[in-house]
């Protein structure tokens, strides 16, 4: 496969900001991620022995490929003083740091806010952590923590049954409130030429997730129930059943979508059932109600149901499975999945940066690097001799090169 070139970011919008990324697993690489894909120079700074998520498997084992596209990398031993000083140099050069270790690694290993800023007071240094400020900060967190403590573990379970959502949720969400940040901190600095320091959280972020329950509580004066035993608002809002095995999620939200589901199927009894008049009215008839559209439901194929909702403009969805995604015609238009290389030579398309922006092609650049990858080219951008670098390299200070 031909990989596209690094030239293609020169015309994106953060062309010309360069990040130093010291980041694992999904929250630091997620907002390293989007800023990569936005175009800036994402210089992943890992251990020799390189990331440990690298070297994860089971439910984790495609972390790496996923997160860390359209990034260098530069394998760099911090302990060592001759590794500090590289850093320290190459941090003159910075504009953005990131940094998702546990609290105080990065101040131990010497590259923590007040070393770097001391280098260069224009850096923005980005720590996402667990918690913000406050009598939780020095706690470590995983995104699992962060939602059964703020309240979504519960709203997704069943009652009794606390569950986690079935993705990262919080991790990636926690990663782009610290590209929103960061974005704000450079236009910030534009006006005062200074960098700053700026936090993003799990816990905190989890708990802005749960701003509308905790409204709703002030609302209705009731507790609010997980989500699967909820009072809807609708009163057909669910999965349901066809003919051939499969589940459609049906969503008729308005007078109108109930209208022309009724019409469409030949049951002009219901829509002159009183009963079922207004919204409000098949809300209270849900128990007599839903076993009549399951039952509609139940007599079609999923296909022939998709091909009439899609026409008559009702709210539905296939239940899908992530698998279900590698050949979706609306994620595939217009090029917009990216062939990602994985180890083994396997190849897969995987979602690009869902957001479109006037001409600009969010693209590949680069695939996730090997370990020290590029750690000769930067080191040269330093203005590092051949020699010095194959140096640093025979004593372990740099890591070049190493296979994922």
């Amino acid at each position: 496969m031909t990989e596209p070139g690094p030239s293609l970011s020169a015309s994106l919008p953060l062309a010309g900001i360069r990040v130093l990324e010291f980041c694992h697993t999904i929250m630091g690489p997620t907002a390293g991620l989007i800023l990569a894909d936005l175009g800036a120079d994402v210089i992943k700074i890992e251990p020799v022995a390189g990331d440990h998520t690298r070297r994860l498997y089971g439910f984790a084992a495609g972390f790496f490929p996923t997160f860390n596209r359209n990034k260098r990398s530069l394998a760099l031993d911090l302990k060592a003083g001759e590794g500090r000083a590289l850093l320290y140099r190459l941090a003159q050069t910075a504009d953005v740091v990131l940094e998702n270790y546990a609290p105080g690694t990065m101040d131990r290993l010497g590259a923590g806010y007040a070393d770097l800023t001391a280098k260069n007071p224009r850096i923005i240094y980005c720590a996402l952590k667990g918690f913000l400020s406050g009598p939780y900060e020095h706690r470590p967190a995983l995104d699992e923590v962060v939602q059964f403590m703020a309240g979504l573990a519960y709203m997704t379970g069943p009652p009794g049954q606390p569950l986690r959502a079935g993705a990262s949720v919080v991790d990636i969400m926690g990663g782009m409130f610290a590209v929103i940040g960061i974005q704000a901190a450079l236009r910030e600095r534009e006006r005062t030429g200074r960098g700053q320091m700026i936090k993003s959280a799990l816990f905190e972020s989890t708990a802005f997730l749960m701003m509308s329950h905790m409204a709703g509580e002030v609302v209705t004066g009731r507790p609010m129930p997980p989500m699967p035993s909820r009072q809807g608002a609708w009163a057909i809002y669910e999965p349901f059943s066809t003919a051939d095995g499969q589940q459609i999620f049906v969503g008729l939200t308005s007078d109108g979508h109930w209208r022309r589901f009724c019409e469409h199927f030949g049951r002009q009894d219901l829509l002159q059932d009183p009963a079922y008049k207004t919204n409000e009215d098949r809300v209270r008839a849900r128990p007599t109600l839903l076993p009549i559209v399951a039952a509609i439901v139940a007599q079609h194929k999923l296909a022939e149901l998709a091909e009439l909702f899609d026409r008559i403009d009702i709210p539905f969805a296939p239940v899908a499975k992530p698998g279900d995604l590698f050949d979706d015609p609306q994620l595939n238009a217009g090029g917009r999945m990216l062939e990602i290389a994985f180890a083994g030579g396997r190849h897969a398309k995987l979602p690009r940066l869902p957001i479109e922006m006037s001409e600009h092609d969010f693209a590949l650049r680069r695939q996730a690097p090997r370990i020290g990858e590029h750690s000769s080219e930067i080191l040269a951008e330093l203005g590092l001799a051949e020699k010095e670098i194959g140096g640093l390299i025979k004593r372990g200070v740099v890591a070049a090169g190493e296979a994922s």
